[in-house]
């Protein structure tokens, strides 16, 4: 954060979508054995030429990521049907197949559509559907009417993924949900950043700001609202929270010396930030709307990199007053820190589950850096990964996946792992380095 900004330049402020190469693309790389079979019929197109979207395989897409389901490929099936009418579901039976999605697509008024779909338990039997045979007894476990425009498909088909992904595994779906992330594109010595916010698939980029100088450590306000990071425009790090819908933005921190690692208290009020404004590196409080800062560490040691509890009352933080990195905690009104990590030389970098059960960190113990995650009852330390320089860990809102950066072939890259380790999917950009993740809250 120290380093010397060799460069000063215009910065831009946009919110408008980038070009298509911009897009992260999602490659599977590890699934897991055993998963639910699953078969999701391509959604009938009620209407003249190509359908608008299709929104069968950007449901299959999101649920295979996930590694709980063993998607059934096309080619297999024995029919195609598109509403629970014309469902032989002793065809499906044949497959091994035990959860059905089928839909279709119709014009609606004003040009917008209109978005069917059930989703059918194959051998639960319930008495809710149809009249007739054994098959009207099949458990129907969802269906749905949804009205979408044309921009809005997509979300749309995100939504249904996060409907049948809650109805088969009892969690809060998470595809509707956003990414932050950071892009930095161009030569050694003409570098670009960008800030940006895409769907969790990767899809829908568009820009928050960009930039000739570094940008870093994207915060998501828990409303969802805002995002605070690190700018270095002006050749000094500053902190700025933006709002994402209007793009209107505010610095908040602009101190000599360091202004670092923005992360939300739980009611979206307040700030914890790094300074080092009396010469040394330390966790500060700030209110957002009045700026005004408490200091909370106060040690000739370097702390940085907090992050709120979830009962808003402690900070988990990074510090070397041990020798090495290692997380702390200490009550945010001030106080005596409690050392939390102790297996490995290095841990840092903190991000909280969800729950709050669970802590994921960057770990060291010789061989590189890796993510790793802790139970916070016993204890309990599991290296997830196996990368050289794995970084930035970020839990998804319902904490079935944990986002991260780290290198491959020469690249900046984003991997999601699953909190069991078992699954993983790399995301990268065509052209350019993509660090820095932050996965957003759920919004609605």
């Amino acid at each position: 954060m120290g380093k010397v900004i060799r460069t000063l330049g215009l910065l831009t402020i946009i919110c408008l979508p980038w070009s298509a190469q911009a897009v992260l693309n999602i490659e599977i790389t590890e699934g897991v054995e055993g998963e639910t079979p699953l078969a999701i019929v391509p959604f009938a197109w009620e209407g003249k030429g190509k359908p608008p979207e299709n929104i069968a395989a950007i449901i299959s897409n999101d649920l295979a990521r996930t590694g709980l389901f063993r998607l059934i490929a096309e080619k297999k099936f024995l029919e195609h049907p598109h509403h629970g009418g014309e469902v032989n579901f002793d065809n499906w039976r044949t497959l091994g197949v035990e959860d059905l999605v089928v839909g279709r697509i119709r014009l609606a008024a004003n040009g917008r559509y209109l978005v069917q779909f059930q989703l059918f338990d194959i051998y639960r039997k319930s008495g809710a559907v149809g009249p007739g045979s054994d098959d009207a007894q099949i458990k129907q476990l969802a269906g749905y009417n949804l009205p979408a425009s044309k921009k809005d498909l997509r979300r749309t088909a995100h939504y249904i993924s996060d409907i049948i992904f809650e109805k088969l595994t009892g969690i809060r779906g998470a595809f509707t949900t956003r990414i932050a992330y950071v892009t930095a594109s161009g030569s050694k010595d003409n570098k670009q950043y960008s800030l940006q916010i895409a769907d969790s698939d990767g899809h829908n980029p568009f820009t928050v700001l960009k930039s000739p100088e570094p940008i870093m450590s994207p915060a998501w306000s828990p409303d969802g609202n805002k995002i605070a990071y690190v700018s270095f425009e002006g050749r000094k790090s500053s902190i700025y929270v933006q709002d994402v819908a209007t793009g209107q933005r505010k610095r908040v921190s602009s101190h000599k010396g360091i202004n670092g690692s923005p992360a939300w208290s739980i009611d979206s009020k307040r700030l914890s930030i790094t300074l080092s404004t009396n010469g040394n590196s330390d966790i500060y409080i700030m209110d957002v709307a009045s700026g005004r800062k408490t200091r909370v560490t106060h040690n000739t040691a370097i702390d940085t990199e907090a992050v709120w509890t979830p009962d808003n009352r402690s900070l988990i933080f990074t510090s070397d007053r041990s020798g090495r990195p290692q997380l702390y905690r200490i009550p945010v009104r001030g106080g005596r820190a409690k050392r939390l990590t102790f297996e490995g030389n290095y841990n840092s970098r903190a991000a909280f589950s969800p729950d709050g059960k669970t802590l994921a960190m960057v770990h060291g113990s010789g061989s590189g850096f890796q993510i790793a995650t802790m139970q916070m009852d016993s204890g309990e330390l599991t290296v997830l990964t196996n990368g050289r320089l794995d970084e930035s860990p970020t839990f998804a809102p319902n904490g079935t996946m944990i986002l991260y950066a780290t290198s491959y072939k020469g690249k900046g890259v984003l991997y999601a792992i699953s909190v069991d380790g078992k699954a993983r999917q790399r995301l990268l950009l065509q052209d350019g380095d993509v660090r820095e993740p932050a996965w957003s809250p759920f919004t609605q």
